[in-house]
């Protein structure tokens, strides 16, 4: 399990296992977010293996799949959702951490400066430049 912290209370990792579900809640994480859709993974580390893993060590679990190259409005807003619900630490995986970055940084649209969500991302290797003007539309929007 690597943790890449994005803000105080929210941290992305690439796929995780169901045994660092205990570490995680040991470590004051209340809330784990799933973004890597079941086609992905074996099993062993599919959703609802992880989902019991979460629960036994105490924690919310929540399974907000983003599909490559198919990021809805749908995701961004159960991910915004869940990360407001949390009652602490959040951290959201997926294969490599990218779309849980992306989809947090689209949901972070007008709550932050756009430069501030984007270097977030890109101090852990995730490029969110490209994502610029959408984060700029949806700002907008809120705004």
């Amino acid at each position: 399990m690597t943790l890449r912290q994005i803000t105080d209370s929210y941290s992305v990792s690439p796929q995780m296992e169901p045994g660092d579900m205990a570490a995680l809640a040991a470590a004051g994480v209340t809330t784990v977010i799933c973004n890597r859709p079941d086609a992905e993974n074996p099993p062993p580390l599919q959703a609802a293996a992880m989902q019991a893993a979460a629960e036994a060590a105490g924690l919310h679990f929540v399974f907000n799949p983003v599909v490559g190259g198919q990021l809805t409005m749908g995701n961004v807003e159960e991910q915004a959702d869940a990360i407001d619900a949390a009652e602490g630490p959040v951290v959201a995986y997926c294969a490599s951490g990218n779309r849980s970055t992306i989809v947090w940084a689209l949901g972070m649209a007008g709550e932050m400066p756009t430069d501030e969500i984007i270097a977030r991302g890109e101090k852990w290797g995730y490029q969110l430049e490209w994502l610029r003007p959408q984060i700029e539309a949806l700002a907008a929007r809120k705004g």
